[in-house]
């Protein structure tokens, strides 16, 4: 049989083990997938595997759709094999071997005091994206970056990240992940490295923040990250009844009128 019946398994119970057969499986929230997840950041049709003479590869139609495999962000068609680890924006996932060659389920450990019952089962401990980089000018426009450990940007292909442009570097800054945000080092560009429009040769930046390679301008972001919406205005103060000596003819007009929708009312018999 083969690589054709590798299966993906979801460890965290999003979707049950799915066999990967010859052709297309769509991976999304649309019910016209084969595997559908309804989780956050997941689009209609998030993702594509495709398999076809024993060989898969995963495909993303929409570079704004977060898909990584071993840590690093699909951006063009890449192969998958036994082993891998794969994330559809926060659902993370295995690819697993055919059961005829995988190997032996070790037996299960005892339990460790822990609280977490031990089944057996290998857990994915592959940590999500903590940040991540969205394009918002020139050729990155609307595409978004994962960021994992250290990583380079610039003009070569075998940068982490690839940004075609004759204005960009072809190794042009290393970004490196901390706690609290990513170091950024200019790799000796020749255009400059720039933290909210301010040219460094290392520096911090953090979520919310702008980063620019030359024109090339992307925007830190973090998983769920929101957008603060400014408060509403306060509505504006009723107007002051007005004094002076006009006001006490408008209060007079004002008790002729009720007594006449008074006398109207009784006359026809409301009251």
């Amino acid at each position: 049989m083969g690589q054709d019946r590798m299966k993906l398994t979801f460890p965290n119970g999003e979707h049950e083990p799915v066999t990967l057969g010859e052709g297309i499986t769509a991976i999304g929230t649309s019910a016209e997938c084969p595997i559908v997840l309804a989780a956050p950041g997941i689009a209609l049709r998030h993702a594509e595997i495709h398999m076809r003479n024993g060989q898969a590869l995963v495909r993303v139609p929409d570079p704004r759709n977060v898909v990584v495999l071993n840590g690093r962000q699909v951006t063009q068609d890449m192969a998958i094999k036994p082993g891998d680890l794969l994330l559809f924006a926060k659902v993370g996932c295995q690819v697993m071997a055919p059961p005829e060659r995988a190997a032996p389920t070790p037996p299960p450990r005892p339990a460790t005091g822990t609280g977490e019952e031990s089944d057996g089962r290998t857990r994915i401990r592959q940590a999500l994206p903590k940040y991540m980089l969205r394009g918002v000018s020139g050729s990155t426009f609307g595409k978004t970056y994962a960021l994992v450990g250290t990583m380079t940007v610039g003009r070569q292909q075998d940068c982490d990240i690839s940004i075609p442009g004759d204005e960009i570097s072809r190794h042009h800054a290393k970004l490196q992940v901390l706690p609290d945000g990513v170091m950024v080092e200019d790799m000796g560009s020749a255009n400059g490295t720039f933290i909210n429009d301010k040219r460094v040769h290392s520096g911090v930046i953090k979520p919310g923040e702008e980063l620019r390679l030359d024109t090339v301008r992307f925007l830190l972001m973090a998983p769920g990250m929101e957008v603060n919406k400014p408060a509403a205005a306060p509505p504006p103060p009723a107007p002051e009844p007005k004094s002076g000596p006009g006001a006490g003819l408008w209060v007079g007009v004002a008790v002729v009128v009720l007594a006449a929708a008074a006398g109207a009312a009784k006359f026809f018999g409301l009251f």
